[in-house]
């Protein structure tokens, strides 16, 4: 290897982004609307700060995938995988109307300092809590993170979108989510436990971040009923992001909790 190329190879890997927390987790189906039932789509789970780039990690869906058909019954997916970079699964739409994809999880995070002095860190569930966090452990902080992250698919005609769990941030479409047109502006809402999550920020950005040099977010927030309203400037898809820091913890023993949201929408053109 010359020089010129090994200072080239140096400066590519000094610019290559590191997997971090701050990666957005995203469900991206093949398709979003069919036009008839008994057709297949595949569906894509990853981490990525590129928007819909498969480039950082994958989702863990195990145990934590759910999908609900347009009778409100539970739709099994078949041929999960899961590689480095992403999870997907395949699902066969047998009904038309609308399938609501989410994996939906909960977990503890904890931190506290060793014996040693040295910060330690545990993650898992409630039930894990107590084998695993130290009694009286010195500087002792743990939260409850829930996640949740949405994807929409309709057959045929779009129907009433199935499912609430009254926990966590949940959204509720005002309007079909895939029933989406430039320039066409979309009511939804947005509930904490059930109730309607006031005053919250909300974000939504367009795939294709690497392509641009600005991420171009759109900030909206929700009224006083968890509503809020987005004029969608170009068809594609789009991201939505939305969280909450509070103390509303369901897990005995802990106050602190991390609430997040994240769904995929389809925009078409008009």
């Amino acid at each position: 290897m010359n020089h010129s190329l090994a200072k080239l190879c140096v400066v590519l890997l000094a610019a290559t982004p590191a997997i971090s927390e701050a990666a957005r987790a995203w469900l991206l189906p093949s398709q979003t609307v069919l036009a008839r039932s008994g057709g297949w789509v595949a569906v894509d789970a990853a981490m990525a700060d590129d928007l819909f780039s498969v480039n950082q990690g994958a989702m863990q869906i195990e145990n934590a995938l759910t999908v609900t058909g347009p009778d409100g019954a539970a739709v099994t997916p078949q041929n999960s995988y899961k590689g480095r970079s992403r999870s997907s699964f395949d699902l066969e739409l047998r009904q038309p109307g609308t399938y609501r994809i989410a994996v939906a999880d909960s977990m503890i995070m904890a931190r506290w300092e060793g014996e040693d002095g040295k910060p330690k860190r545990w993650r898992g569930t409630a039930a894990e809590m107590a084998a695993n966090i130290p009694a009286n452990a010195p500087k002792l902080e743990v939260e409850q993170v829930q996640r949740r992250v949405e994807a929409f698919v309709s057959v045929g005609t779009p129907s009433e979108v199935k499912s609430m769990q009254g926990s966590g941030l949940e959204l509720v479409p005002l309007h079909h989510p895939n029933d989406l047109y430039a320039r066409e502006t979309t009511k939804f809402r947005l509930l904490i436990d059930g109730k309607p999550a006031k005053n919250l920020e909300v974000k939504l950005v367009a795939g294709g971040t690497r392509y641009r040099d600005a991420p171009e977010e759109m900030t909206i927030t929700t009224d006083a009923s968890g509503e809020f309203a987005v004029t969608w400037p170009t068809p594609g898809l789009y991201w939505l992001d939305a969280g909450i820091a509070d103390e509303g913890a369901s897990v005995p023993n802990v106050k602190k909790r991390r609430v997040s949201y994240n769904a995929t929408f389809e925009v078409l053109p008009q």
